[in-house]
């Protein structure tokens, strides 16, 4: 059995331009980006699931029900994740007076923001360079087919994906 070398499977790929189907190309893009996120987490002492919550707390505070929802979570392993993230410094419960109430949303701390901030440059260098041999348009078209999907997931399960206004830090 001979082994090619990446310059050779890429010209042979190319050659052969496979539809491998809808399942199986986003079912593999999946494994591909889930593989990247893994291995850019790992080298920060982080979980994927510790890194996700990172990720979506750069562009928003949720209260801690809207946080599980955004990252598929129950509330007890919502609660759990903040925990750990709490302790190592990354992210801070804020009280906020809403009504009668008081409610509690998640924000970054310094250190959470800037290792969110060193963690979405990476997954972009990375998705970048996988991307790289796609013309201009075939990125775009792409980032506007998937976009499309994810919307309308969100949509049909009541998610609220857009940023929120951030409040200043204390």
């Amino acid at each position: 059995m001979s082994s090619l070398n990446p310059s050779q499977a890429t010209a042979r790929r190319s050659s052969r331009l496979t539809d491998l189907g809808i399942v199986d190309a986003l079912v593999q893009t999946s494994f591909l980006v889930q593989e990247m996120l893994d291995d850019i987490a790992a080298e920060h002492e982080l979980s994927i699931i510790q890194a996700r919550l990172l990720g979506v707390l750069r562009d928003r505070e949720p209260r801690m029900a809207h946080l599980a929802q955004l990252l598929g979570l129950s509330k007890q392993s919502t609660t759990g994740l903040v925990n750990r993230a709490e302790r190592r410094g990354l992210v801070r419960r804020v009280s906020i007076p809403v009504g009668d109430e008081r409610a509690v949303h998640v924000s970054l701390t310094d250190e959470g923001r800037r290792i969110a901030e060193l963690l979405a440059a990476q997954v972009s260098m990375r998705v970048a360079t996988v991307a790289a041999d796609l013309p201009e348009t075939n990125r775009s078209r792409l980032s506007m087919l998937l976009s499309q999907l994810v919307l309308r997931d969100a949509d049909q399960h009541g998610t609220d994906l857009d940023p929120q206004p951030m409040r200043p830090t204390r």
